[in-house]
């Protein structure tokens, strides 16, 4: 892996890698550039010598793009958003850049044109699987890119978390917007969100066969994190179930993007503004902890398995805050009264 020749009164210690590129130095006495070899040597081995710029120059970003979205991609639950969000950026003039000239300031410049369109945490999540192609890249596919530009990427605006909640009398206008359409499904979809905490595409995929109506009791097998759960449904949310089965099999007959358009044509007629339907989500979590429920039980029926991710979501109304503050006196205010 290391040569060392003699050039005139000086020693040449040329190293190489397959798929690095070759490092070479001049000593003046053999004993150093052997000492250096073995120096080398040992990066090569831990693949720190520098990337063959020969072998990335011939690569684009499109190229790499357009192999993660035929050989990773369909493998991922959510591929069709991914595929989506990736032909996207395919568009963009950053993918004409060959990976030999591609950093982090090129990412920086194209976040910039992103941010014009999208909010800071929806395009940080955009970038996630370019993050992991970039790994993908030097893990699987042998190709010597040294360091993932979106690992040091940063967003100059504040990433802000969400706290919408369903506002007095907003449920009432959806439910009487619902009346308008030509189903009644999206008014029982609506109603089994807040009694759940379920996410669209939960509810849109429901079966039959995985609800037990006797010990009221839904299983989920397929869900956003890989766990399957099984949660328990109150009164309220077997009464929103249609009394039949689709076609296929489903709880409901609505398809998850027919319920995404639903919803937008329904806030819409309601004169509602700002409230998303995973909102439902955000509002049925906080009510289980209004009433009492603990960490756990809101967690086995959420899906969380992070308690931090699973606080995220609770939001306690101020109006619930104020009523248990005042329900009781603290025991010396009793006793001076």
């Amino acid at each position: 892996m290391a040569t060392i020749r003699q050039r005139g009164e000086k020693w040449q210690v040329q190293v190489r890698r397959a798929g690095a590129g070759a490092v070479s130095k001049s000593f003046l006495r053999r004993k150093d550039a052997q000492t250096w070899a073995r120096q080398m040597e040992i990066r090569a081995d831990r693949s720190d010598l520098p990337a063959d710029t020969g072998t990335l120059k011939t690569i684009t970003l499109a190229d790499l793009i357009s192999r993660y979205r035929t050989e990773v991609t369909p493998k991922k639950r959510g591929a069709k958003i991914e595929q989506s969000v990736l032909a996207q950026m395919l568009r963009d003039p950053i993918c004409k850049l060959p990976l030999s000239q591609l950093g982090t300031a090129d990412f920086a410049r194209y976040r910039d044109r992103r941010l014009a369109f999208v909010a800071p945490t929806t395009l940080k999540r955009q970038l996630n699987p370019i993050q992991h192609m970039f790994e993908v890249a030097k893990r699987d596919w042998a190709i010597p890119v040294r360091d993932n530009p979106i690992k040091a990427l940063g967003f100059s605006a504040a990433m802000r978390m969400r706290t919408r909640r369903l506002r007095p009398g907003e449920l009432n206008r959806l439910l009487k917007a619902t009346r308008s359409c030509r189903s009644p499904t999206i008014s029982q979809i609506i109603q089994f969100a807040l009694a759940t905490g379920m996410r669209r595409g939960e509810i849109a995929n429901m079966q039959w066969k995985d609800l037990d109506l006797k010990r009221r009791l839904l299983t989920i097998p397929v869900t956003k994190n890989g766990h399957a759960r099984t949660i328990p449904l109150s009164h309220h949310a077997v009464k929103t179930l249609p009394r039949r089965s689709s076609i296929d099999g489903r709880l409901f007959s609505m398809t998850g993007n027919a319920i995404h358009l639903a919803w937008d044509r329904i806030t819409e007629r309601a004169g509602i503004d700002d409230l998303r339907f995973h909102d439902l989500r955000h509002e049925a979590i906080s009510r289980f902890f209004e009433l009492g429920l603990t960490i756990p039980e809101v967690a086995a029926i959420s899906g969380h398995r992070d308690a931090t991710m699973l606080l995220k979501y609770a939001h306690a109304a101020s109006k619930t805050i104020f009523s248990k503050l005042n329900a009781k006196a603290p025991p010396n205010e009793r006793r001076a009264a």
